[in-house]
């Protein structure tokens, strides 16, 4: 099968409702994915290997900080342009998608929203063009979905600020050329900084060994003494408030993005489906088969219009942090049951990188990790309706 013949799914003329625009952008997206990453993304990922190269060509198609203004190197595009480009690149490959979302939502979000205008100038036109690779630094080693109790360190000294921790699963982190970083002051407060690569103490191991987002760099930031300029720390946030409203849009283009990793599993399962013969008749005639497209299309369908209308939300400063959890919980696990189901449709042919499905199948196990995982999405869907938080 080629991904020429993709036919996504659109049981609800969820197209009608995106701009002209927006199916432009869309159709120039998947039209790259289908050129450059569909040909190359089964053997990296076979090979545990980046295809770093797609960085630039993203950079050129507009995709890194879409949302971004243009007088900073961004195309200013609305948040469901955002979405439906997310959708795209996951299509290709989750560690597509994931670099690109990092970059914009993760690196050139808080820049722009927390930075100096020096910063701005200085960093957000070449993250745009891909010409500088960006990575996030939360996560550490011991404190995942609790990040308030990181123990990454800044202290302050006359002109500079000394940075001392470690950060761990981190995208991009052995080939990014800043990252951002946040850390914990003298006073306890978490400040967001900007490391470069070079700075002397830090370093960057890459993280192997992975059965899932194997077309994906990750690796962990560590900081032994790392001397950062004062003017590289963001003047304008401090607290959680910041790392959580990055993480706000990044689960908000991984609510759009799993859509598409499970809309490449529904394609490929229905082609299948007719194709194979079993019993003298194809396996789509058989009432469990259509039983299993039919629940794939539906769940499809209700995180289609979940995440149309979670954009719309956006594009009026009126979603909140809880809609946004919910969406990237709800749509994460329905891709990662679509792929699921769509392996049993192909039978042992599923799990062979003659096509898309268990790829999508294990990048999707980390995606349901990643940016908050499963269940601490839950609890902020709990916390929604109760008014009590059941963290601690």
């Amino acid at each position: 099968m080629v991904s020429s013949i993709y036919h996504p799914p659109d049981h609800f003329l969820v197209d009608e409702l995106l701009s002209r625009e927006q199916l432009t952008i869309r159709g120039a997206v998947r039209d790259w994915v289908n050129r450059e990453v569909k040909p190359v993304i089964e053997e990296a990922s076979q090979q545990h290997s980046f295809p770093v190269h797609l960085v630039r060509e993203m950079g050129e198609l507009g995709v890194m900080g879409p949302f971004i203004p243009q007088e900073y190197g961004g195309a200013g595009l609305d948040q469901i342009a955002y979405g439906v480009i997310m959708t795209e690149l996951e299509r290709g490959d989750s560690g597509i998608r994931s670099a690109a979302s990092v970059q914009s939502s993760l690196v050139m979000y808080p820049i722009f929203r927390f930075g100096s205008e020096e910063q701005r100038r200085r960093y957000l036109p070449k993250l745009a063009k891909g010409e500088m690779i960006g990575a996030f630094g939360l996560t550490e080693p011991d404190h995942g979905s609790d990040p308030g109790s990181m123990i990454t360190r800044i202290e302050e000294k006359k002109d500079h600020f000394l940075l001392n921790g470690a950060k761990m699963w981190i995208t991009n982190a052995s080939i990014c050329d800043i990252a951002v970083v946040w850390a914990k002051d003298e006073t306890g407060e978490i400040r967001g900084l900007i490391v470069e690569r070079g700075m002397e103490g830090l370093t960057t191991p890459e993280t192997h060994n992975k059965w899932s987002l194997r077309a994906s760099v990750t690796g962990e930031l560590v900081f032994n003494d790392v001397r950062v300029p004062k003017e590289n720390i963001f003047p304008g946030i401090y607290g959680l408030k910041g790392p959580l409203m990055c993480l706000n849009s990044a689960r908000y283009g991984i609510a759009w993005g799993a859509i598409g990793a499970a809309m490449d599993c529904y394609d490929t399962a229905v082609r299948y489906a007719k194709e194979r013969k079993q019993f003298r008749k194809p396996i789509a005639a058989f009432q469990l088969t259509q039983e299993k497209l039919a629940r794939m299309l539906t769940e499809i369908t209700k995180a289609q219009l979940l995440a149309w209308r979670l954009g719309v939300l956006r594009n009026e400063d009126r979603a909140t942090a809880a809609q946004i959890s919910m969406a990237k919980r709800n749509n994460v696990l329905m891709a990662l049951e679509v792929a699921r189901e769509a392996r049993q449709i192909l039978g042992a042919m599923g799990i062979t990188g003659d096509f898309p499905v268990m790829r999508h199948m294990m990048n999707l196990e980390s995606v349901i990790t990643y940016e908050g995982t499963h269940e601490i999405h839950l609890l902020i869907t709990g916390e929604d309706i109760t008014g009590m938080e059941a963290f601690h």
